[in-house]
């Protein structure tokens, strides 16, 4: 075939012209109609977009019930595209699966079985995934075969699709939306269910109600993820004009991660933010020196435990003010912008809390009016049948004469008509009746029936003849959907909260360290450490007023230093073990109780044959004195471990232990007592400064088989007493109260080093050994569990027997000072 020349005369009618301009508005304005109506938008009455009620409609017609298997997602998109959806598999996919996904629906809709994606991720491929409905999408999409809504044609005219859903409960405002069309966007966030409803119930009941009244059922967002809602003021704008925005933050609180490890613990998010998102950001702050303080990340979130985000925070900053600047620098706290845009009558329009409410009971009220009406008609229409068989069953014989002599069933049915005065309807079902329905029985249940379709009529025309009972119908149904779909809510609202500022300016990185005030660190007689905070005339003149002196436990060391200072920690195994107190529990002094700070042995990461018996000052020149229970002594110059991390201070022997250790300056005395009632006392120069790996030298002559039960220095200069407490071997540990005495230290003569010393108590009957002993001034006695136990007047002789005790005694120590 030869082509047309050029020259040739275009034949008429193929070429028209149009004015481009005039097109291309034309044209935008189809694109940008379609947009709005038919994609982004949600209709206000059931909150769903198109694809979203297609999807849930179709899944209906498919008979994906909650009660039964799931189908393959790939199939699902394939139908809702056949026949509902003029667009591709993707969009349709991708609202599938927004509709499964319980941490973007505060009420999911589908039941999604496989990999729905997440915060970070996105969903498997459609054939690998399953899905069925959830049980509240059947309360969306009950009631269709009843005539509640109007159906119109697909996008080719073979199917038809409902206009809108019944929506038993109101879905745009529990689950939100979101969507952006042609020169408009929508923005809605979630809602509690019940709370919704309580609110719709309540303006059902009082048409008249204000915003203010509304906000009482319905305070703000509820979010799927939780966190928390800091400043209300843009939600109260967003309800009344539509539009406003609120931040929301993450549900933190500050954990004690390891024995000598702060953290801060994330266990929920803001809405629609990840966990690998907000790791992504802390890095990026580090990295950029714009945040300081943090150790580590870990997720540690898992199926069964949720949500769970550690933040590690070094020793010496305070996690407070690393979270605050978290709040500012992360997603850990976001913004969220409300526009609440959606089709009104087919017209997009920017609705606040009580219009949302009123155009979804306006809905409600239509669908139940619309149902009432079609179940009156159907059983006006069985009630005529029931009446029509009634009457054939009281005369049957001779209907059945009538049928028998009639030519055809056409006959029949005029005869039927004209003899018994019965209806064409009538007349038919009676010429289809089977022979086993004219029992009488048959006849008892037609009555039932008949008395049970008069009442139903009677009901549902009294319903739709009163406004009040529509209503009524209505917010019982509400009710119902609440009861078997809402949770409790999951947000906290702080209002008045305050906000992080997001502003770039300003110093790279703030200051979060501790502020290095004044502290003193206390080891208690049950094993705790905790830091009080000192006052600077406190600090300076190193006593604690009698007023603030504790009432409870008692103390075995103390030191003076700073937050972010350094002390040690000597422990039985012969180790100094450094440690800085800012991550140790802080407390007033008067409240050293029992319970207070942290078990030593843990927070030290102590093994269980190991534990802490002084705390000593690292920077301090007098020398540190140990002593052993086999009675070794050794000092050790402050230079020897100044620098040095967990160093070995003493050589023991195998099966050899420190029992005590104290800074012991010159004109101290060192005090040795055995569990055989031996006590040696003797000045700190008797011994020499050693290095740290020396095995050190004698202290206390021991007999045979006796121990080292207490070993300290003291200064005499106090007025040091002597705490003996006798007992049995034989007798279990904590059933023997035993006997005790306090001694003025002045009564033991001094000795020389490696000498038994001299006796400290006479045994009673039945006592064998000392079972506790200490030296020190104003002795104070606990039991096993801190509380306060009374000790004998002091003023016995030094080698007298001891008073029988009222209750056991665990240790004993000193007032805190």
């Amino acid at each position: 075939m030869t082509p047309p020349r050029s020259d040739s005369p275009v034949p008429e009618g193929r070429i028209e012209d149009i004015d481009l301009s005039t097109e291309m508005q034309g044209s935008f304005l189809e694109y940008a109609y379609s947009v709005i109506y038919s994609r982004a938008l949600p209709d206000a009455r059931d909150g769903l977009k198109p694809v979203q009620r297609r999807i849930l409609y179709q899944m209906a017609d498919m008979g994906l019930r909650p009660d039964r298997g799931h189908v393959k997602s790939a199939r699902v998109v394939g139908e809702v595209m056949g026949k509902l959806h003029p667009h591709g598999d993707a969009p349709i996919y991708d609202a599938l699966v927004r509709l499964a996904q319980p941490f973007s629906l505060r009420v999911p809709l589908v039941d999604g079985h496989g990999n729905f994606g997440s915060l970070d991720d996105g969903p498997a491929a459609p054939r690998y995934t399953e899905a069925r409905l959830a049980p509240p999408a059947l309360a969306l999409t009950e009631n269709l075969d009843e005539d509640v809504v109007d159906f119109i044609p697909n996008y080719d005219g073979q199917f038809l699709q409902p206009e809108v859903l019944p929506a038993a409960f109101p879905n745009l405002l529990v689950n939100g939306t979101t969507g952006i069309a042609v020169g408009m966007a929508t923005n809605m966030a979630p809602h509690n269910l019940i709370e919704v409803v309580a609110a719709a119930t309540h303006l059902l009941e009082h048409p008249e109600a204000t915003l203010e009244e509304l906000m009482e059922f319905v305070p703000g967002p509820d979010l799927p993820s939780g966190g928390i809602i800091v400043s209300l003021d843009g939600i109260k704008d967003a309800y009344a004009t539509g539009r406003g925005s609120f931040r929301t933050r993450a549900k933190t609180s500050i954990e004690q991660l390891a024995p000598r490890k702060t953290g801060i613990v994330v266990t929920e998010l803001p809405y629609l933010v990840g966990p690998e998102r907000v790791i992504e950001k802390i890095k990026d702050a580090v990295t950029a020196k714009k945040l300081t303080g943090i150790s580590d990340v870990t997720d540690l979130t898992d199926r069964r435990n949720g949500l769970r985000l550690v933040i590690g925070i070094k020793t010496g900053f305070d996690p407070q003010a690393v979270l605050e600047q978290l709040y500012r620098l992360t997603p850990l706290e976001d913004s969220f912008g409300i526009n609440n845009v959606a089709l009104v009558g087919g017209q997009p329009r920017t609705l606040g809390l009580r219009d949302l409410l009123q155009v979804y009971l306006d809905h409600r009220i239509e669908v139940v009016t619309r149902r009432s009406r079609y179940r009156l008609g159907r059983r006006r229409e069985r009630l005529h049948l029931v009446e029509g068989l009634l009457i054939a069953i009281l005369d049957i014989d001779e209907v059945i004469q009538v049928i028998r002599t009639s030519d055809d069933a056409e006959q029949a049915r005029g005869r039927l008509m004209d003899v018994f005065d019965l209806s064409e309807q009538q007349s038919e079902y009676i010429l289809e009746l089977r022979l086993r329905r004219l029992t009488k029985f048959s006849r008892i249940e037609l009555e039932a029936e008949r008395d049970a379709l008069q009442a139903e009529i009677a009901a549902l025309e009294e319903l739709l003849a009163s406004d009040v009972l529509l209503r009524a119908q209505v917010a019982r149904e509400l009710d119902a959907a609440a009861e078997a779909y809402g949770t409790p809510r999951r947000t906290l609202l702080l209002d008045g909260g305050p906000v992080a500022s997001r502003s770039s300016r300003g110093p790279a990185a703030a200051d979060l360290q501790l502020a290095d005030d004044p502290c003193r660190v206390y080891l208690t007689a049950t094993g705790r450490m905790v830091r009080t905070v000192l006052r600077p005339d406190e600090a300076a003149g190193g006593v604690v007023p009698p007023a603030r002196r504790s009432k409870h436990d008692a103390i075995r060391s103390s030191v003076d230093t700073t937050v972010r200072g350094e002390l040690g920690a000597i422990t039985t195994a012969g180790r100094i073990v450094r440690l800085t107190p800012a991550d140790l529990p802080a407390v007033p002094a008067n409240a050293v109780q029992p319970a207070a700070g942290t078990r030593a042995d843990q927070y030290l990461g102590l093994s269980g044959n190991e534990h802490v018996v002084a705390l000593v000052p690292l920077a301090a020149e007098p020398p540190i004195a140990l002593g052993t229970a086999q009675g070794v002594v050794k000092r050790v110059s402050a230079a020897e471990i100044a620098n040095k991390s967990d160093a070995e201070l003493i050589s023991l022997k195998p099966g050899d232990r420190v029992v005590g250790a104290a800074p012991a300056p010159d004109g101290t005395e060192l005090v040795f007592v055995a569990n055989d009632a031996q006590l040696l006392r003797f000045d700190a120069t008797a011994v020499r400064p050693q290095g740290r790996t020396a095995a050190g030298m004698a202290g206390i002559k021991l007999a045979a088989g006796a121990t080292v039960v207490f070993f300290g220095a003291v200064d005499a200069e106090t007025d040091p007493v002597v705490v003996t407490i006798a007992g049995s071997s034989q007798a279990l540990v904590g059933a023997d109260t035993g006997s005790g005495k306090v001694s003025a230290f002045a009564e033991f003569p001094p000795k020389g080093r490696a000498t038994g010393g001299v006796r400290a108590q006479r045994f009673l009957k039945g006592e064998d050994l000392l079972t506790l002993a200490w030296v020190g001034a104003e002795p104070r006695a606990v039991g096993a569990d801190g509380a306060a136990r009374t000790l004998p007047p002091a003023g016995a002789k030094r080698d007298a027997s001891g008073q029988p005790l009222d209750a056991v005694i665990g240790a004993v120590g000193t007032a805190i000072a």
